[in-house]
Parts: C-alpha cells; sequence; structure tokens
C-alpha cells in the first residue's frame, strides 16, 4: 500500500517553479496496475521518486507497507567498474534474495552474452537498459512502480519485458508510467492524471486516458468543461 498525506513538491525552473504535488492526499489502488498520466514534465517521473523513496517531498507524508520497488529500469545505482554479476548480486544481497536465483534469472533475461561479465562501463545504453529492466523484474515487490521501461530493446525484448510484466502483475500491484496508450490499456485497470500538481483518479483506464487526450489538444475533458 502506498499513500500520500498533504504531499507537496515543486521545482525552481529559472524565474518559475514547476509544482509536481500540490498538497496532494491520494492512497494508490492495490492489487492492479494503475496508469499515470500527464503532459511532458508534469511530474510523472518525479512523482514515482517520491514514491519510492528516492526523493523527499517539501512538506507531507508518504506511507508505504509492504515491499516497494525503485523505478522499474532506473539505472543510476549500478556501479560502473563492476560487471552485470557483480552488480545484480549486489541487488540480491541488499534485498536478501538468493544470489544465484537472481543471476541466473537476469542472464537468462536481459540475455547480454559475455558482456554480463564485463565492466557496465563498458556497456551501450541499450544494454544497460536490458540490465535495468531483468534486475528490477527479478526482485519480487508488493508494489513495482514502472516508468517507461517496455520502450527498451527491439521488438522481441519489448514483447518479453511486458509478458514478464503481466506475470508479475498477477501477484502485485503497479503504477505504470507510458507514452504508449496501447500499453496502459493492455496492462492497467485504472488511471489517474497528473496535472499542476493535481491527481485527477479514474476506477477506468480509458477515462483516464480520455482525459490525457483532452489536455494534450488543450481542452477539458467533457465532464470538466
Amino acid at each position: 500500500m502506498i499513500a500520500l498525506r498533504h504531499v507537496s513538491k515543486s521545482f525552481a525552473t529559472g524565474r518559475s517553479s514547476t509544482v509536481v504535488a500540490r498538497d496532494l492526499s491520494f492512497e494508490f489502488p492495490e492489487g492492479q496496475a494503475m496508469a499515470l498520466l500527464g503532459r511532458n514534465g508534469a511530474g510523472k517521473s518525479s512523482l514515482l521518486q517520491i514514491l519510492s523513496g528516492a526523493m523527499r517531498p517539501d512538506r507531507g507524508e508518504v506511507i508505504r507497507r509492504g515491499t516497494i520497488s525503485w523505478p522499474v529500469g532506473f539505472q543510476g545505482s549500478f556501479h560502473p567498474d563492476l560487471t552485470g554479476v557483480e552488480n545484480t548480486r549486489f541487488v540480491a544481497r541488499l534485498y536478501g534474495l538468493d544470489t544465484g536465483s537472481l543471476t541466473r534469472f537476469v542472464e537468462g533475461f536481459a540475455d547480454l552474452g559475455a558482456h554480463f561479465r564485463q565492466p557496465v562501463r563498458s556497456y551501450s545504453a541499450g544494454m544497460k537498459a536490458r540490465l535495468a529492466f531483468a534486475v528490477s523484474i527479478g526482485c519480487p515487490f508488493d508494489t513495482y512502480l514502472i516508468d517507461e521501461v517496455t520502450s527498451v530493446g527491439d521488438g522481441a525484448f519489448r514483447l518479453k519485458s511486458e509478458e514478464m510484466l503481466r506475470h508479475r502483475l498477477a501477484r502485485s500491484s503497479a503504477i505504470v508510467v507510458s507514452h504508449s496508450m496501447d500499453l496502459l490499456t493492455r496492462l492497467c485497470t485504472s488511471g489517474a492524471v497528473l496535472e499542476n500538481g493535481r491527481l485527477f483518479f479514474y476506477a477506468k483506464v480509458a477515462r483516464a486516458i480520455e482525459h490525457h487526450r483532452c489536455l494534450m489538444q488543450g481542452r477539458l475533458p467533457p465532464w470538466m468543461s
């Protein structure tokens, strides 16, 4: 379970500021995947970081119960001088997982070949993204925070990634950020639109997508006009 209690967060951007959260109080639905939509720069990725604990709000409280992932696919925690294997084992030890099991899963899923045993600094951006996704999804969490990860790799890898997400979401909750409305329709039950620091929640993801598309066209959805 993840809940926000009067959470506020903003960033200074030149002479103005970007508001991510404006006194937000919201409890994210459990047992399902919720789409998180919004314009570019609305603060969706920042909100995921706040939910994961990687970023602190300016004010308010984030309540977390159960295990919650870092933003799935996040690459910033890899040590560039360690190999893919060594980074994977480090994550396993950090989360109290069996190092052998996670290493076998990541090696098979990421399909990096000999590069898995080479330093991460030698990886291309795509290889790092594949490693990051495999490590993230290889760890069992009660709630997954997912940020555009299925856009990584070729068509076969994207298909494999979506299938693995479906497998995980059969037993876990998720908050999913993606520019692919088709993906959100396939994966998510509900949705919320982040706009000017406010969240507009809809029990049906199609309604959230409609709200988002109206905003992208520079107009309010009919029920808010």
